[in-house]
């Protein structure tokens, strides 16, 4: 049984199109995580980018220690949320195989 190049080879360019509209699809998710009651949001893309961090004015009042705690939590959070769904929407290409270098 002998290998087929050109089949492995128009297989690898499918996937290849296959991640390159993942990763199309995911600069354009939204993911948010907030904090404090919501005093606090930051909005990430799927791609990990911090896009938006808001913090509404009575979260001011907290003291600078707590506001950056509150910062700190929405955005770790955020990203975190957002490398589950790049790891996700890749492991349906790969069929869950962890692959070295794919995102």
């Amino acid at each position: 049984m002998g290998l087929d190049m050109n089949s492995i080879m128009r297989q690898a360019q499918k996937m290849q199109e296959k991640m390159a509209r993942i990763q199309e699809e995911l600069a354009n998710e939204r993911i948010e995580h907030t904090t404090g009651g919501g005093m606090v949001k930051c909005v990430v893309n799927g791609q990990g980018e911090v896009l938006s961090i808001s913090i509404d004015p009575e979260a001011l009042t907290e003291g600078h220690e707590m506001l950056e705690d509150m910062i700190l939590m929405a955005v770790r959070e955020a990203l975190a949320k957002s490398s589950d769904l790049q790891q996700q929407r890749m492991s349906s290409i790969t069929g869950g195989m962890n692959i070295p270098g794919m995102m």
